[in-house]
């Protein structure tokens, strides 16, 4: 009996594909069966990527989201979908008093203008199959805000809510839209994180989550989940993959 986390037969856009928790959603997807389209603004790490994946026909299809002009031919040239993973985004904290127009545009414009638009072009052409699956990455600190993260912390705020109205939206068409809310994950973001403080302040912070940090697998396998036919019953909810800092009152 085929398992019900299958993807075989369905063809799976994941943007931000060229590293980190993208790349590794792309990679298990395509151990589960699926034809997967990779795009992401760097070409070169987007082979990379696909020379990890498993079977054969993927895509790769690089864009800078940021760009009308480069988004529209990304949609145009995309085949029928029956998944979309965003996992493309940027991270900068600045206190309150720091930050100016243009750090707050570079994050909005990132974070929750460039996903907006590719879902609105995506609708518009009609690029989703009935029954597709659309899943956002947001963060959870879009819920349990911190010091610093003001713009990241309001884009990933925007973006959840937005998928619930895409989840309004299109569920009379079977298609589903969720959000994966992960906490720190070891990725080049972790990396970037641990250089602004030092080892003891990040090992202290890593110490207040009972399961560690996460690893991007993952956040994958939950990809791969809200992607599959199992979470078929699932739209408009956002999972929070945290290994428990949350629960602690962290």
């Amino acid at each position: 009996m085929p398992t019900p986390f299958h993807l075989s037969g369905k063809t799976i856009l994941v943007t931000g594909a060229s590293s980190g928790i993208g790349r590794q959603i792309a990679i298990s997807c395509s151990r589960m069966g699926a034809k997967l389209v990779l795009s992401g603004r760097d070409g070169e790490r987007l082979q990379e990527t696909l020379s990890q994946l498993e079977g054969e026909e993927h895509l790769i299809l690089a864009a800078d989201l940021l760009k009308e002009d480069e988004r529209t031919q990304l949609v145009e040239r995309l085949p029928a979908l029956d998944g979309f993973a965003h996992c493309a985004g940027v991270l900068h904290p600045f206190p309150v008093g720091f930050f100016d127009q243009k750090k707050l545009d570079e994050t909005l414009n990132a974070n929750f203008e460039a996903p907006v638009l590719l879902a609105n072009a995506l609708v518009r052409r009609k690029k989703f199959r009935r029954d597709a699956s659309i899943v956002f990455l947001s963060s959870a600190s879009a819920q349990h805000p911190y010091r610093g993260g003001a713009l990241y912390c309001s884009s990933k705020a925007a973006l959840e809510t937005f998928a619930k109205v895409l989840a309004l939206e299109l569920y009379p068409q079977g298609i589903r839209c969720n959000c994966l809310s992960p906490a720190m994950v070891h990725t080049p973001m972790f990396d970037k994180a641990e250089k602004g403080m030092s080892k003891e302040e990040m090992d202290k912070h890593i110490a207040n989550y009972p399961l560690g940090a996460g690893f991007p697998e993952d956040v994958a396998n939950a990809a791969v989940f809200f992607l599959s036919p199992a979470s078929r019953w699932i739209t408009g909810v956002n999972l929070k993959l945290d290994g428990g800092y949350t629960l602690v009152g962290k």
